[in-house]
C-alpha cells in the first residue's frame, strides 16, 4: 500500500508543477501583451453620431424603391 500511496503523490506533484507552469506562462503572455485602446480624435467623423443620411444613401434608396 506505501507503493500506491508513492505513485499517487507523485502524480499529484507532476500534476501541480505542470498547472503551476501552465498558470506561469500565461501570466507571462499577459504582461507582455500591451492593453490598449484606439481613442478617437476630437475632428474624428467616424465617431458614433449615429444614422446620416447621404447623398449616396439617398440615392440608393430612390433606386432601389419597387
Amino acid at each position: 500500500m506505501s507503493e500506491n500511496k508513492a505513485k499517487l503523490s507523485r502524480r499529484n506533484f507532476l500534476l501541480a508543477v505542470g498547472a503551476s507552469g501552465a498558470a506561469g506562462a500565461a501570466a507571462v503572455v499577459a504582461s507582455a501583451v500591451p492593453q490598449t485602446q484606439a481613442v478617437p480624435a476630437a475632428g474624428d467623423r467616424r465617431r458614433s453620431k449615429g444614422y446620416e443620411a447621404t447623398a449616396h444613401v439617398r440615392n440608393y434608396y430612390r433606386t432601389a424603391k419597387i
